[in-house]
Order: structure tokens, then C-alpha cells, then sequence
């Protein structure tokens, strides 16, 4: 339960060492009053327990986002034991509570088993995976709102009818790449409106000629630096992830007015109630004909306007004052300890 703090008690700046250094989430939420302490690796040295313990007197804080799924289970187990020794409190901001980047769910799992059981306070982004902490590892997390990541361009307009898919990274994102596309595709084309599929540099289309030759389908390269530029170019983005709780890209598309088609698994209907859901998860799998229909039914819909800027500025004040009241009781707390 956190607890005000009478303004005595809190410390000018805190100094905190978060993980990864810079993103823009990590950006987003860190309140006026912290101090990020380096280095800008990647990976963190901070989670490398001999750097740790060495530079403990350095930071009052070590908050982890994310940044160590590519860890052994045991060595995130040690990590988490030198936490303790060191007494440095741990926040931990539970963002994903199955990571798409692995295989399966075990390796995720050891690692916010350890994380979870090790830290003073958790914090996660909607009710949904809060309940879901709360049953799989029994702590209690603060609910904080996805701050705003990104601008709509006033110089970029949207194209009624365009139908966004990324395909991102071959064999992680979409396991079934040409059937989503062509169920986008499909969508999109009953619905009056055309597809444009993002791959990376070098990515083919799958599905072979004949699919690239589609009526009402066109191939961009997604340009990361003009990421949110291109999303505001859509009427519709589809979210093809098979797995995952919270999207960046949904916060993204809110922010500029693009309509956002995301799947079943994950909570990313909780992120923002205006999401039209389609089926597509480990336990069922992907459903095309669902995915068609979510497509034909966001275009029916008109396109959002863009987040209201004092409503997102506000929100993200009120997200950096909960994370400054959690630095502020951690480091009372350890006080009081010592």
C-alpha cells in the first residue's frame, strides 16, 4: 500500500539506474525529481550483479522495465539475490507478462518470478495484467497509464480506407505471415479501402508473386525514424502480435488518430477501449476470418481524432507523479531499515 510522504521526507533528487538507460517509455514517466545514473549500454551493466554490487552507492533506485529477456534464468535468479545483498530497492514495471521474442512462455515466466518476488514495489499498464500478476505471482501492481510517446504531424494527413499490417521480424511476429496478410487484405478490399504491408530493409512479402501482385495491396519499408509518421498515414493499423500484453505502437496510434485492429491474446483492448479485436493467440491461434471482419469493421468506423493534448500531458504528469511518490517511499523505507 503506498503511503503519502510529508514533503520532509523526500529527497531533492533521487538517483536511479533504470533498464534499459533510455526508451521512451522510460522517458516518458521518469518524474523531474530523478537523476538517471549511466551508463547508456545495452545491455545494462546494472544487471550484471558484480557492477551492481561495485557501484550500489551510486544509485538509491534500480528500476527494471525490461531489457533482460536475453538472460538465463539463473543468472536473472543471481541478479536478484545481489539486489538484496545490496539493499538497493527494486521497482519493477511489468510490461510484458508473455514476451514475444521468445519461444515459449517458460523462460519470461522464471524471470518475472524472480523479479516479482525480489521487488519492493511492481507497477504494470492496465487493470487486466494486474489481475493477472495478482493471480499468476501474487503481488499486487500499481495500475499506470501509457503516457504519450508521440506527436501527430500537422503537416501529415491520413488516407480514409488505408489499411496498415507490419510484418516486423521474419518468425517472431506473425507465424503465419501470408494468411494474415491476406486476411488483412481481404478486409481491407471489402471494406472499400487497400492494404499497404511494412517490411524491414531486405524483407520479401510472403505468400510469392502472386500475392504481391494483389489487386489493392502495396509493400513500403518501415522507416523507424518516421515510424509514428507512417502509422498517421493509416486509417487502420493492424497489430499482428501472436502473443504479448501491451503494445507501444496502440499508444502510437492514439496519439496521432489512426484506428487501431489488435488481437485477442495480451490486455491490449484494456490499453484503449477503442480497439476492434480480432482472434489470434498461442492457445487458439490465428483466425483469418476474424481478422477480415475487424478489418471491414474499423474502416466502417470513422477515423479517431487525435489524443487531446492536455488530456495526454495531464496524464503523463500524473504518471510521473506516481512513479516519484514509489521512488520516494522506497528509499524512505530503506532508511528506516538501515
Amino acid at each position: 500500500m503506498m503511503h503519502a510522504l510529508p514533503p520532509s521526507a523526500s529527497p531533492a533528487r533521487i538517483r536511479i539506474a533504470t533498464v534499459p538507460h533510455a526508451d521512451p517509455y522510460v522517458d516518458a514517466v521518469l518524474p523531474a525529481s530523478a537523476v538517471r545514473v549511466g551508463p547508456r549500454h545495452d545491455p545494462s551493466p546494472w544487471l550484471d550483479p558484480a557492477y551492481l554490487t561495485a557501484h550500489a552507492g551510486l544509485v538509491d533506485v534500480v528500476h527494471v522495465h525490461a531489457g533482460y529477456g536475453h538472460l538465463p534464468e539463473d543468472e536473472v535468479v543471481s541478479w536478484t539475490e545481489a539486489v538484496r545483498r545490496t539493499g538497493v530497492p527494486l521497482v519493477v514495471t511489468v510490461h510484458q507478462l508473455r514476451d514475444p521474442a521468445q519461444p515459449s512462455r517458460h523462460r519470461h515466466d522464471a524471470h518475472l518470478a524472480a523479479l516479482l518476488a525480489t521487488a519492493e514495489v511492481v507497477l504494470t499498464l492496465t487493470p487486466g495484467a494486474a489481475d493477472e500478476i495478482a493471480e499468476r505471482f501474487g503481488r499486487t501492481a500499481i495500475v499506470v497509464a501509457h503516457p504519450s510517446v508521440a506527436r501527430p504531424d500537422p503537416d501529415t494527413g491520413a488516407e480514409r480506407g488505408l489499411v496498415g499490417l507490419s510484418l516486423g521480424t521474419p518468425g517472431t511476429a506473425l507465424p503465419e505471415p501470408a494468411a494474415m496478410v491476406r486476411a488483412a487484405l481481404s478486409g481491407a478490399v471489402s471494406g472499400g479501402g487497400r492494404l499497404r504491408v511494412f517490411v524491414e530493409p531486405e524483407q520479401e512479402l510472403p505468400g510469392g508473386p502472386e500475392l504481391a501482385r494483389a489487386e489493392g495491396l502495396e509493400v513500403v519499408t518501415r522507416d523507424p525514424a518516421r515510424w509514428a509518421t507512417q502509422l498517421q498515414e493509416l486509417h487502420v493499423a493492424v497489430l499482428p502480435e501472436r502473443c504479448g500484453t501491451h503494445s507501444r505502437d496502440l499508444e502510437v496510434c492514439r496519439d496521432v488518430g489512426t484506428r487501431v485492429v489488435a488481437p485477442s491474446c495480451g490486455w491490449f483492448a484494456d490499453q484503449w477501449s477503442d480497439v476492434v479485436v480480432y482472434g489470434h493467440d498461442e492457445e487458439r491461434g490465428f483466425d483469418p476470418v476474424s481478422l477480415g471482419v475487424a478489418v471491414g469493421a474499423a474502416l466502417a468506423r470513422p477515423m479517431p481524432r487525435p489524443a487531446d493534448r492536455a488530456w495526454r500531458d495531464g496524464q503523463r504528469a500524473a504518471v510521473q507523479a506516481v512513479h516519484e511518490q514509489v521512488y520516494d517511499q522506497v528509499v524512505a523505507d530503506r532508511v528506516v531499515r538501515v
